[in-house]
This record gives structure tokens, sequence and C-alpha cells, in this order.
């Protein structure tokens, strides 16, 4: 089938929307940002323990540089038991030893810096560490102690309160509740936590937990850090008297419905309070939402103008390849962030999902998948996808190694795995640990120039066939996808119609297929198995997969996305 897109009118450029993207172009950095996750366990490993720390993502930052991205988010390496990778705090001022020291981390945002990238580190505000100062504390010092006001403890229901206070489960399986042992050795209270029972949930109606966030907001920004990525961004307020659920399905993942203990209204003034900070500050700090939310218009809450100032679109990272569902999504997330003016923030994968090579290698059906999949049809549409998004008006994150095309490790043994909820029933699937792998950055062996030495130890073994996907391998090969990645962030940074705007203009197309126009660039997509025949748009400037000419006419193969410019 051919498609016309050259013949197809283009609208005008009215001054009003001339202005709007002038102002734009001054107004945030954030605005149209290509951020990159580095997961500090999984990146490089400096010392070859096996782990990676703060000093081997400072040695790669020269790489980061050159693949073209304008900020680093890094997942926690605060001072941590490490119950889930981190995400479990027992002390917010400081730099585990396993990922080094807090000099470690002033040199890393100092080097950042000096090669033009922004940092961007984690905060965990829903709960801490159970090794947490004040939750031993509240432990030690037993019922009346004050500590206790700042976390959710409650007394069990029944004859002897051996029943948790409600029927709220955690994330992670099972009951969100553990009951404690008082100093006397009796059973005590019960306490929530909506992850594992190392991560109690903070009690935000405490004033000392605000100051206690605001201190440390001050804390890393005084040390340079360019913004915040905040952990359940939606899960800091629970309703009050923490209702019971009854018969209502709890395992909506991370708050993709309506519950008492996500996305409650309470947590805008939180964040309110924190944009105020985030002023103080010269350089344009910001802060990043994760929030699961039932809707993008409810996401769209946590952007006003006076709030944070991204909000990852959970929505499009769980859409299938499919144009139709991927033009609705798109649609709706930039009507949803137009009326509180902040950028759409597009992402595909990070470390709580499969990998988008992999998720797209599969049938539809959610963000946790267990199958390897076609590997090569996984791919092709993953590389396709990339080139979508980063051609969407707004901010991109990339989530470390999608550069190389990585799939997700799915055959993992039992007993190398470290994810927390493949330990307990019912809850997430457990395999997160598949999109956590280390990276390979060269050599024939594993550990791929993770670790100082070949032969060296990794905390989660590499494939064999990863020696292919290694930065080294894929370096100079114009086929390679790491070279892909490198030349479209080469593109969006010289193009000037990519990039920070709200809209895009939809050009007539075949089913399966998308096609639009943002001033003089043409993106085009083919989500079908079937070749689509078609008039170029203008000049060739870049596309996921080879393209050929036939009879006059260009070919967009299935699984594809090229950009034109006029």
């Amino acid at each position: 089938m051919t498609q016309n897109l050259a013949d197809t009118s283009r609208p005008s450029r009215t001054a009003t929307d001339a202005a709007s993207a002038a102002a734009d172009a001054g107004r945030g950095w954030w605005r149209d940002a290509v951020i990159y996750q580095v997961y500090p366990r999984s990146f490089a490993d400096a010392n070859g323990d096996g782990m990676g720390d703060l000093p081997g993502v400072r040695s790669r930052l020269p790489y980061l540089r050159d693949l073209g991205v304008d900020a680093v988010w890094l997942s926690p390496f605060y001072a941590s038991p490490q119950a889930d990778a981190g995400y479990d705090v027992a002390d917010y001022r400081a730099v585990d030893p396993m990922f080094g020291t807090l000099l470690d981390a002033d040199g890393l945002i100092r080097d950042a810096h000096e090669l033009g990238l922004r940092i961007i580190v984690d905060l965990v505000p829903n709960h801490s560490s159970d090794q947490h100062e004040w939750f031993q504390r509240a432990l030690r010092e037993g019922p009346g102690s004050a500590l206790r006001d700042r976390y959710h403890f409650r007394a069990g229901q029944g004859v002897d309160g051996e029943l948790p206070p409600n029927d709220w489960e955690s994330i992670f399986g099972g009951p969100a509740w553990t009951r404690t042992t008082d100093p006397d050795g009796t059973p005590g209270d019960w306490y929530l936590h909506l992850f594992a029972p190392e991560q109690p949930d903070f009690d935000w109606d405490h004033p000392a937990v605000a100051d206690e966030f605001r201190s440390i907001l001050r804390f890393w920004l005084d040390m340079g850090v360019d913004g915040f990525r905040v952990d359940v961004a939606h899960g800091l307020v629970k309703a009050p008297g923490l209702p019971d659920l009854g018969t209502h399905d709890q395992l909506k993942l991370l708050g993709n419905d309506v519950m008492p203990f996500f996305d409650q209204d309470g947590v805008h003034e939180i964040y309110r309070s924190w944009r105020r900070i985030l002023q103080e500050y010269p350089g344009q700090r910001i802060a990043v939402a994760e929030a699961w939310t039932p809707t993008v218009e409810r996401t769209a809450n946590y952007v006003r103008p006076d709030e944070l100032h991204q909000a990852f679109n959970f929505q499009y990272l769980g859409t299938s390849w499919d144009a139709a569902e991927l033009r609705a999504v798109i649609d709706s997330s930039l009507a949803a962030m137009r009326p509180v003016d902040a950028p759409a923030t597009w992402v595909l994968s990070n470390h709580d999902v499969t990998r988008h090579a992999t998720r797209f290698a599969n049938p539809p059906g959610g963000t946790q998948i267990r199958e390897r999949g076609d590997r090569e049809l996984g791919l092709r549409r993953a590389r396709a996808a990339t080139l979508l998004m980063l051609a969407l008006p707004g901010s991109a994150y990339l989530y470390q190694g999608e550069e190389l095309g990585l799939p997700d490790v799915t055959d993992l043994p039992d007993e190398v795995r470290q994810d927390p909820s493949f330990f307990r029933a019912n809850g997430q699937d457990g395999f997160r640990d598949g999109c956590r792998v280390p990276l390979p950055w060269s050599g024939t062996s594993a550990p791929y120039g993770f670790g100082p030495a070949e032969g060296g130890p990794s905390w989660l073994p590499q494939p064999a066939e990863w020696a292919e996907l290694s930065v080294e391998a894929q370096t100079g090969d114009p086929t390679s996808t790491l070279e892909l990645y490198r030349s479209a962030l080469a593109v969006r940074r010289t193009h000037a119609a990519l990039g920070a705007g709200r809209e895009v203009d939809w050009l007539p197309a075949p089913e399966g297929v998308l096609a639009f126009r943002r001033e003089d660039f043409t993106c085009l997509v083919n989500t079908t198995a079937q070749p689509v025949r078609f008039t170029a748009p203008g000049t060739l400037l870049l596309a996921s997969t080879d393209l050929t000419v036939v009879d006059g006419e260009t070919v967009l193969a299935p699984d594809s996305t090229s950009w034109w410019a006029a």
C-alpha cells in the first residue's frame, strides 16, 4: 500500500505557537531532557568485588556524555541493609560502603558537571529501612515511644490483637503488616509496610517526618545534585483511619487502581513545600515523580506549576506495540499535561519492569514477562519504539543497557535471585532481577569489563551471548543498537523541531502505521508485520532498520521507525 505523505498540507504555525515554542526553549532544561538511569550495582564495578559502585559510575561518565544524554539519574546508593536493593534506607545522608563514600559521591557530581551532565539522585520518602535509627528506637522503647508516631504502629484486631489492623496487602505479597515483640518479650503492636517487612512506612501526618525530608533535600542540594527522582511518590499519604479494602483487588500494581494507600490528595501539599525548596537553589533543580496512578489525568496533578517538574508516563510504558493504542496514549498524555503546562515524560524501561526488548518479543501482557520470546522481533520493535519515543514532545528516560539492546535474562537460577518479591507469594512477579544483570562493556568473557579483572565476579551472572552486545563490540558498527542511540540523540540535540513542545500533527496513514509531523520533521512508524510503501516526505535523517526503494517508492519495513526532514 502506498501512502503519499508529501501531499498532506502542513498546518500553518501561528504567532502564538511560535511564542510558546520560544518560551519552552528557555524555560527549563528538563522539558526536553534525555535522562539516563544508572542502577549503580549493575553499571560498573571499580574495585572488583562484583558489585557496581560510585567510582565505577564516575569512570564511565565520559561514555554517557558521548552517548548524548543530558542528565544521569542514580538509583539509591545510601547506607542500607540492602533488603530491597537499597530502597530500604538506613541513613539518607550516608553512602553505603558497598558503593563508596560521600567523597566519591561529591567527586562524581563534580565530574558530571564538568562534562556537562546533570545528576539526579533517588529519594525514598515513603518508607525507611527497619534499621533506621528512628525505627530501631521505636522498637527498643516499646509502646508509648514518641518515635512510633513517625511510622504506622497500630494495635491488632482479635481477642489478643493477633490479627493485622486491616486487610491491606504488601505490593511484594503477603500482609502489609508485621507484628512486633515488646521489650518484655510479649507480642506487641503491628507496623505497616506496603513493601517488604524491612521497609516500614513513614507516617507523613507527623511533622517530624516532613521536617526530616526537607533537611535531606537540602543536604543533597548543597552537595550539588540537580534533582531528585521521588520513589513511590503517590504513596506517602494514607486515607484517614486506614480503612479496609474488603473484596477490592489489592494487587493492581502500584496504584493502577483507586487505593486508600496510594494517590491520596494530601501528597500534593508535600510536593508544594519541596518545590519551594528547589526554587531556592540556582541552576533549575528539579524533581520527578514515580507516581503510578489510575489515569494520566491523575498523573498530571503531580506536575502542576507549584509541585514537581516531571512524572513518569507509566501508561505509555505499559502500552502494547500497536499503532492505535500508542496514538491513544500519546494523545491522552499530551492533553493531560497541557493544562498544567508540564512536559510529557516518556519511558520504556526501568529497573522494576521487563526491558522493552523482551516485552515486545512476547505477546502483549503487562510489564513483567518471564519468557525470552522472539529475540529478533523484540529487538526490532524495541529499536523502533525508541525512535518513536525520542521523536515525541517532552522529556525521555533511558534505562542503562537499553542502548545496547539488552534483553531481560529470563533464565536466572533461583539460587542467585535477590528480588525480595521473588521470595514472597501473591505480590509482584518477583522477576525484576532479569532487568538488573550487570552491563557488558568489553571482552569476550564475563564479567565483560563490568569489573577490572577477566573472570571476576558479578552479583548476578551475565549470559555468554552478551559478549556480542558489549559497548566494545557495538561501537563503530553502523547497524548496532548502540550506534542507533548515539545517532538518534545527536539528531535530537541538533534538530530544532525535536524535544520540548506540546503537540504532534498527525498525518493520514494506513492501519497499523503512525505518521506525525513536528514543524519540518516527520516521524513514520510501522507497527505491522508487513512492509508499507510510501512517498518519502523529505530527506531521511535516521531509520531503525534499512529502508529500500521499489519503483521510486520508499518501503517502510515491518516494525520500524524512520525520521525525515522536509
